[in-house]
């Protein structure tokens, strides 16, 4: 019983350290969107972005409330988004977006977890080339006829659309277009009464590299590390 107690206890506070770092990067993302625009999400595409991915979270309302205000006052931390590209084991290619007050600190972080992981942190351009800046949205896949769908949306900039299954199993429809084409792309879907689970700026790889199961094991070591560190918002590699 005792061992069953604790890792249940193990696997509750792994779910809220997951959420707690999700809530942390949201409200990064609000307040980089409300410094950038304004608190209104009506007005500010970024804002509305970073709103819906709350909702998707289940952020609490009063933190994403608190999150707004925060970023409107004056002594609210400017945050600069910063790419750091490195390779990780066995040459998989890792880019890491991160949201900093200390470009410093952050960087010295970073080059910690590639070393101590078994990576090297790059230079600028150094595995980029590999990626593809992309909107990713998702949708629940409930009451959609996706051929219509992807029909309405080739004209506002869709380039990939198909299916995939989040941590709890659940299906989703991902939508892809070019990262520049984010705008009409995003109201494209909501001019059609769609709410997104999430819509994001991702780095999507061109091609992905196999590895044997403990060596991939390795490559998501470093991952999680980077992760974990509180200046880093999102962690994208080439590993298949």
């Amino acid at each position: 019983m005792g061992r069953i107690f604790e890792t249940r206890k193990t696997t509750m506070f792994a779910r809220w350290n997951r959420m707690a770092k999700l809530f942390a990067r949201i409200s990064k993302d609000i307040a980089i969107a409300v410094k950038s625009g304004s608190a209104n999400p009506d007005t500010n595409p970024a804002l509305r972005r970073a709103l819906q991915n709350a909702r998707a979270g289940n952020m609490p309302k009063d933190k994403v409330e608190a999150a707004i205000k925060r970023a409107t006052g004056q002594d609210e931390h400017a945050y600069e988004v910063v790419l750091y590209e490195g390779y990780g084991p066995h040459g998989i290619a890792v880019l890491v977006e991160t949201a900093t007050d200390n470009v410093v600190r952050t960087v010295a972080n970073v080059r910690m977890h590639f070393k101590d992981g078994g990576g090297n942190l790059g230079t600028t351009g150094s595995v980029g080339f590999l990626f593809q800046r992309m909107g990713v949205f998702r949708l629940a896949p409930e009451g959609l006829d996706l051929e219509a769908l992807e029909l309405d949306l080739i004209d506002h900039g869709l380039q990939e659309m198909g299916e995939s299954v989040n941590e709890k199993g659940e299906k989703q429809i991902v939508i892809r277009g070019a990262f520049n084409d984010f705008g009409q792309l995003q109201a494209a879907i909501e001019a059609r009464g769609l709410t997104p689970l999430s819509a994001e700026s991702e780095y999507v790889p061109m091609n992905l590299v196999e590895l044997p199961e403990d060596k991939a094991h390795e490559v998501l070591e470093m991952v999680d590390a980077l992760e974990q560190d509180d200046d880093v918002q999102r962690v994208f590699h080439n590993l298949g």
